[in-house]
């Protein structure tokens, strides 16, 4: 039984596929001294379009680097979705004898197709693996079971990925007892940890007579990710099945373990749901760490979808034309300076009492409790619940908005407010973050036409040590702000310091 580590590639989900050269450097010593046959170090990709780093692509210079330090076979893998048979030549002729095996990720839907891919890869001396995604799908893929004889032509090796993260012991045997009654050719697994099964299912496959398996150190890849190649080599060290220098080990775990504080991979509630429902790890990964979405939505979210809904709950949607005419809108940000200030934005407002008050966050709301001012909450995900808990059981006055159905997080509404939540029909100023509070804050204005903005609670950010989510949330809420400053020739003036440049300044002590 071989061992395949794939940290580099897989853990590119979370780089972008950019690593540092000494944390590199000091895998490819370690893994000189471990007993793993091969490593594979990333994808051979045509251009895409977009920035993806080194390991994406893995040009020729860098193989050369990596294949200088490292005493192990390297194997880099094709996205068969985008790579087809005459892009074969371009892409692998240049890294002969550089790389011993090319993989290729490939949905069985497509599978016909990449039986003529992995022929050239085969003609051009590559050992060859199929790498074949969804396991937990494969009863329903009728075409795709027939055609599992062809790979005794042109494959190595036949992996059952484990896509979803979701099977059982059970399911690796009868589907490793299914591709055997079908061809002969070597069989791998690749195991994702949705619910930290891939040990269990691992050593499944191993006692079951695989010929390789899969891992990446400290587990890093998509989603939940996957084995960890320490555990995996301390369990086979116990039953003495190999041996290793622990040292070595511990050098690229430390390595991987620091990245591992900053990336957050591994398993966690949203992950567990999806890998239990088979639901796709991409957009599960993308809510968890670039969305600010609660695990409570997220998993309303991922319910909806195993049940085969769209959303949960349709909504009337607001007429705006029923709705009063206002003198100006006050939209709430979740910045403290709203409640730093708010004596005297509660003196603006009782001054002003049609200006209608837009909550694009519910964090501030209570400050705002005893106004006179007509009120929206703006509730994307999970807003519902923090509204609730930040009124505390106390009776909530006002009208809710919502994205236009269906959403993609599912749909709560605070009890008190049940009868007066309303959905927009469209959010229609902006083709990027249309999902976001602030979206339909300034979308409400639009719908109102209010032409006299005023801005609290959206101060920015300072310092040298913004996050990742909070400079994404700085960036979109700018972008929001400069499509209706540019498109709609409404000035959006904040009452309250600010680090938005495309907000004008102005102080809410000189308008009482």
């Amino acid at each position: 039984m071989k061992i395949l580590d794939c940290t580099i590639r897989d853990g590119g989900y979370y780089t972008n596929w950019d690593f540092d050269q000494d944390i590199v450097k000091t895998y490819l010593e370690s893994f000189n001294q471990l007993p793993v046959e091969y490593l594979e170090v990333g994808y051979r990709s045509q251009p895409m379009g977009e920035y993806l780093g080194e390991y994406f692509y893995c040009p020729v210079e860098t193989l050369q680097r990596l294949k200088s330090i490292s005493q192990k076979k390297l194997v880099i893998i094709l996205n068969e979705k985008d790579v087809r048979a005459a892009d074969a030549e371009s892409l692998l002729s240049p890294i002969t004898g550089l790389v011993t095996m090319v993989r290729m990720a490939i949905d069985p839907k497509n599978f016909k197709r990449a039986l003529s891919l992995a022929a050239e890869v085969k003609r051009l001396g590559f050992e060859v693996a199929f790498n074949v995604m969804y396991m937990s799908t494969w009863a329903d893929e009728k075409e795709f079971l027939e055609l599992i004889p062809k790979v005794d032509e042109v494959a190595d090796y036949f992996y059952m990925v484990d896509s979803f993260g979701g099977v059982y012991p059970q399911d690796v045997k009868d589907t490793i007892a299914l591709v055997r009654s079908k061809t002969k050719v070597k069989l791998g697994f690749h195991g994702h940890n949705n619910l930290e099964m891939a040990l269990a299912n691992t050593l499944t496959a191993i006692h079951e007579g695989i010929d390789i398996v899969d891992a990446t150190v400290t587990g890093m890849g998509r989603g939940a990710g996957n084995l960890k190649t320490e555990l995996l080599l301390t369990v086979l060290n116990a039953k003495g099945l190999l041996d290793f220098p622990y040292n070595e080990l511990s050098k690229t775990v430390d390595d991987f373990t620091k990245l591992q504080k900053h990336y957050e991979w591994g398993t966690n509630l949203p992950y567990m749901v999806s890998g239990a429902n088979s639901l796709p790890q991409k957009q599960v990964m993308e809510w968890v760490s670039k969305r600010y979405y609660s695990f409570n939505s997220i998993i309303r979210a991922l319910n909806n979808q195993s049940q085969g809904k769209v959303d949960n709950t349709k909504l009337p949607e607001l007429d705006f034309g029923k709705e009063k005419t206002y003198a100006g809108a006050l939209i709430v940000g979740g910045g403290p300076s709203a409640t730093s200030h708010t004596q005297s934005i509660d003196r603006f407002l009782i001054n002003n009492p049609n200006i209608i008050v837009i909550h694009a966050s519910s964090k501030n709301a209570l400050s705002f409790e005893n106004v006179p001012n007509d009120q929206y909450f703006c509730l994307v995900g999970n807003e519902g619940h923090r509204l609730e808990e930040v009124f505390q059981g106390s009776n909530i006055k006002g009208k809710c908005i919502l994205p236009p159905y269906p959403r993609e997080m599912g749909t709560y509404i605070p009890k008190s407010l049940t009868d007066n939540a309303f959905e927009l029909e469209s959010v229609e100023f902006t083709d990027l973050y249309r999902d976001s509070h602030t979206a339909l804050a300034l979308q409400s204005i639009l719908a109102l036409k209010i032409e006299k903005v005023f801005i609290t609670g959206y101060d920015g950010y300072s310092g040298n040590h913004i996050g990742e989510k909070e400079q994404e949330l700085f960036l979109e809420n700018q972008h929001l702000f400069s499509k209706i400053k540019d498109h709609f020739n409404i000035q959006l003036v904040s009452l309250t310091p600010t680090k938005y440049t495309e907000l004008k300044g102005d102080s809410v002590y000189s308008k009482i």
